[in-house]
């Protein structure tokens, strides 16, 4: 953005928003795919070693070890799902403000928000950073976040019905 004509705060510009959050080190984990699952594949197998010694204590589950297994390999996919779900928001907010016409911003921090109309040349840059750059990482962020609900989802399911 041309600093002269633009009143918002160059920290408050979209466009430079999406570039802090990019070089962010969590935030950049879903710029490919594979990367993205092998995280959320190491976080859920320290939450299942974390949840089995947990759940290690339980007197119930030491009688069926089935079920002491399966619960924690189905209760360690919400610290993946709750990563998940954060990128998911972090991403989706830069995605809105870079396809939004107008930018809100706050000149002194004292919540005096102000908005500001984009120039076309600005709005079809931005709109063009949304299509190529975030909207494929958000595609990717919803299905990671489906596979890993469907799972927890069939977790439940198997220890609602399950007479083991």
């Amino acid at each position: 953005m041309n600093e002269s004509k633009c009143p918002v705060p160059r920290e408050q510009q979209p466009t430079n928003e999406f570039i802090e959050l990019s070089k962010s080190e969590i935030f950049s984990w879903p710029k490919t795919k594979k990367s993205l699952i092998l995280i959320l594949i190491k976080f859920w197998l320290g939450a299942f070693v974390l949840f089995v010694v947990i759940s290690s204590g339980s007197v119930y589950f030491k009688t069926s070890i089935l079920k002491y297994i399966l619960l924690s390999f189905f209760g360690s996919l919400s610290i993946p799902l709750l990563i998940s779900i954060r990128l998911y928001l972090g991403w989706n907010h830069i995605f809105n403000r870079l396809i939004s016409e107008k930018v809100e911003y706050e000149e002194s921090g004292w919540y005096d928000g102000q908005v500001w109309e984009k120039p076309l040349v600005l709005k079809e840059k931005e709109s063009l950073i949304a299509t190529i750059e975030v909207r494929p990482i958000l595609k990717n962020l919803i299905q990671i976040f489906s596979i890993i609900s469907v799972l927890a989802l069939s977790g439940i399911l198997i220890f609602q019905y399950s007479n083991f």
